[in-house]
């Protein structure tokens, strides 16, 4: 059997994740912890697909009345000022003045980010690329995608921080990453896949500087219909339980 995992940061990659093993939900849609007002782990397909690129009507110009019906309509205005087409004028130059790179400005590398066009999702796994770096991973198992880790800044899932708020005993500093959720396909179920999955985004997170790790199951939902596992899965992979409540309590992990 062969391992790989792939962080999610283009549509190639968003393209690996898996459907959820129940149907009624989806996380190739769900918003459920990045919107904690309206968030939903519903399967929406307008969302895993790139919208549509309608082109952008020719704008509409007003007839001339002074002009014939065969004039052309686009013909330059004579008062309006001249477009430009290079940089703004500059009082202090002579006229062979050229422009020159400022060698004390620091040069910023480019930045990963999403396109514009991307599906929604993917667009809000890639909030942070050019600062945090991915926020999702995909597990392949001899080619084929079997398990599927969401994971990221506390800052990044508005429905974390308020379930966390909840409980002041947890410490304030450092805050943790937090880890959203954790998928296994049900064909791949009781491989170990989740498990090696969560391992690797543990040594990722540490890596990036995190010294714990957080996540938040739903006692109250049947495993395979709840996106944050349970606590014994989170047991198992060295989570503790930090705050033990009847329906979420909260599994920290430090790094």
């Amino acid at each position: 059997m062969t391992i790989e995992i792939v962080d999610i940061t283009d549509v190639a990659g968003f393209g690996l994740l898996p459907p959820c093993a129940d149907p009624g939900f989806d996380h190739r849609s769900c918003d459920y912890w990045e919107d904690a007002d309206r968030g939903s782990k519903a399967a929406r397909l307008s969302w895993i697909e790139a919208p549509p690129q309608a082109a952008p009507p020719p704008p509409s110009r007003p007839r001339n009345p002074f002009g014939d019906d065969d004039d052309d309509l686009a013909t330059a205005n004579p008062f309006a000022p001249a477009p430009r087409s290079g940089p703004a004028f500059n009082p202090f130059a002579t006229d062979d003045t050229e422009e020159v790179e400022n060698p004390f400005a620091p040069r910023r590398a480019p930045r990963p980010a999403v396109a514009a066009d991307a599906p929604r999702k993917l667009k809000l796994l890639g909030r942070g690329l050019g600062v945090f770096g991915s926020y999702a991973k995909v597990l392949i198992s001899d080619g084929e995608p079997a398990a599927y880790c969401q994971f990221g800044p506390l800052s990044a899932y508005p429905r974390a921080q308020r379930l966390r708020d909840l409980y002041p005993q947890l410490p304030d500093a450092p805050l943790p990453a937090v880890i959203t959720c954790i998928a296994t396909t049900g064909a791949a179920r009781g491989a170990g896949h989740a498990q090696r999955l969560v391992a690797a985004v543990c040594d990722d997170l540490t890596a990036r500087g995190f010294a714990a790790v957080e996540a938040y199951p739903d006692r109250s939902a049947a495993p395979e219909a709840t996106s944050a596992a349970t606590p014994e899965f989170w047991i198992a992979a060295s989570f503790a339980i930090a705050v033990d409540d009847e329906r979420w309590p909260v599994l920290r992990r430090d790094l």
